[in-house]
C-alpha cells in the first residue's frame, strides 16, 4: 500500500496487478496534450535520487503512430527492466508501445487507458463532459489549450504564475492525433498502477476510476487536478517507484 499524502489507494480486481513487479532499472515517461517533456521534472529528479535511469519523451503530438514511435525509440536505446508511464493522452501510447519485452510495469496518470480498438471518444462521452474541453483553441490543424481554460481547469491547483509558465511551453497537437486507435492493450498483460486525480476538470475523475479498475491497475486517488505529477510529484513518484519495486531514497 502506498502511504502518502493526498493519496488513497482503491481496491484492485486484477490478480497480476497485486504481483510485486520486477525491480526496474529505467523509468520512460511520456506527456500527453497541453504539454511537453518538462511537466515530468518535478518527478524526474525524485526517481533519479533513487538510482533510477530516467527519460522523458518529447511526443510529436502529430498522430497516434509518430507518437507511439518516439516512445518506442526511447525504450530501444535502454537496456534492463524499465516502467513506462504516461500522463492524460499519453495512456494511449503507454498502452500500445507497453508490450515491449523490456517494459516491466505500466504507471497511468490521469491518463487515457483504452482497450486494444476501443473508441477513447466514444467511450468518455458516457461520462460528463469536463470543463477543459470547452477551452481547446484550434489553429487549422493544431489545437492547443486556451490561457483561461489552462490555469482554472487543467493546472488548477499551480501557483497562477506556474501555470502560466506552463501554458507558454504547451506542445500544440495535430486533429489527426485524436483520431488513433490502440491495436494494444498492454494493461492486460503487464503490472499497471494508476493515479486517479479526484479534481480533475480535464478527464472526468469517474471516467479514470472505471478505466483504473477495468484493467485492475493498483490504484491510488490524489486530490489534485489534472496535473498531479507537477502539484503532488512526491506521491506520483512514489508510485512510479513502487511500480518499479523500489523505495524512495
Amino acid at each position: 500500500m502506498l502511504a502518502a499524502a493526498g493519496a488513497a489507494p482503491l481496491l484492485s480486481s486484477r490478480a497480476g496487478a497485486a504481483e510485486a513487479p520486477p525491480v526496474a532499472r529505467n523509468v520512460v515517461l511520456v506527456h500527453g496534450l497541453f504539454a511537453d517533456g518538462s511537466c515530468w521534472t518535478e518527478v524526474i529528479p525524485r526517481l533519479q535520487a533513487a538510482g533510477l535511469n530516467v527519460v522523458s519523451v518529447q511526443n510529436p503530438l502529430t498522430t497516434l503512430e509518430e507518437s507511439v514511435a518516439a516512445c518506442q525509440r526511447a525504450l530501444a536505446r535502454l537496456d534492463g527492466p524499465t516502467v513506462l508511464a504516461g500522463h492524460s493522452f499519453s495512456g494511449m501510447i503507454v498502452s500500445e508501445a507497453g508490450i515491449d519485452p523490456k517494459v516491466t510495469a505500466l504507471v497511468y496518470v490521469a491518463a487515457r487507458a483504452p482497450d486494444a480498438g476501443e473508441d477513447y471518444a466514444a467511450l468518455a462521452k458516457t461520462f460528463p463532459t469536463p470543463a477543459a474541453s470547452a477551452g481547446i483553441v484550434f489553429d487549422g490543424e493544431y489545437g492547443r489549450l486556451g490561457e483561461a481554460a489552462f490555469l482554472r481547469d487543467f493546472a488548477g491547483d499551480l501557483p497562477e504564475a506556474k501555470a502560466k509558465v506552463l501554458h507558454a511551453v504547451q506542445e500544440p497537437f495535430r486533429k489527426s492525433l485524436l483520431a488513433g486507435r490502440t491495436t494494444q492493450a498492454a494493461w492486460r498483460s503487464k503490472p499497471s498502477f494508476y493515479a486517479v486525480s479526484t479534481e480533475d476538470r480535464t478527464i472526468d475523475p469517474d471516467l479514470e476510476r472505471f478505466m483504473a479498475k477495468r484493467m485492475g491497475a493498483k490504484t491510488i486517488e490524489v486530490k489534485a487536478s489534472h496535473v498531479s505529477m507537477i502539484s503532488q510529484p512526491a506521491v506520483i513518484a512514489g508510485l512510479i517507484l513502487e511500480a518499479a519495486g523500489r523505495k524512495a531514497s
